[in-house]
């Protein structure tokens, strides 16, 4: 059985995905010892709350048809299972993330991690992109993609700037 997800279930997933990638950088954050790494996750935090808004911000634009589920879902089962997706897939909040680091990382170390953490995202939407169908808005996924683009970006201009 093939499963599909419409525009809306994606972007959903997109918002629960950066509201759990802001999460992580906060608790990450909270931990380490070194003022500049701390400060700099937390720009990070700030970053995905950001995107969380932009595709809040999409979802609302979303047409009718873009909205429709694509099976019929009476127990709410496709939620809970997208639920479950973006709360495990990339960031693991069920795990303690800020296990991930110790406080000892170098920024660029922390860097290299986020940058990590990131292309995941990209990785996960590509996948979510090939759920949707054409017809049911499949090319807005894109701007998911472009988004979490923009984070390795800035992080990677960070991390060169370090050298």
């Amino acid at each position: 059985m093939s499963i599909h997800f419409n525009a809306d279930e994606i972007f959903e997933m997109a918002e629960q995905i950066e509201r759990n990638g802001a999460k992580f950088y906060r608790k990450v954050a909270g931990k380490t010892e070194e003022a500049g790494v701390e400060q700099f996750l937390l720009d990070l935090a700030a970053m995905e709350d950001e995107h969380e808004k932009t595709f809040a911000s999409m979802r609302a634009e979303l047409s009718a048809e873009e909205r429709t589920p694509v099976t019929f879902d009476p127990e709410g089962e496709a939620a809970l299972y997208l639920q479950a997706m973006a709360d495990g897939y990339v960031f693991d909040m069920r795990a303690d993330p800020s296990e991930m680091l110790t406080g000892q990382e170098t920024t660029a170390e922390v860097l290299r991690t986020a940058i990590g953490l990131e292309k995941d995202s990209i990785v996960f939407y590509l996948g979510i992109k090939e759920m949707v169908p054409e017809r049911l808005g499949k090319e807005k996924i894109d701007h998911i993609i472009k988004e979490e683009m923009g984070h390795i970006r800035d992080l990677s201009q960070k991390l060169a700037s370090l050298n």
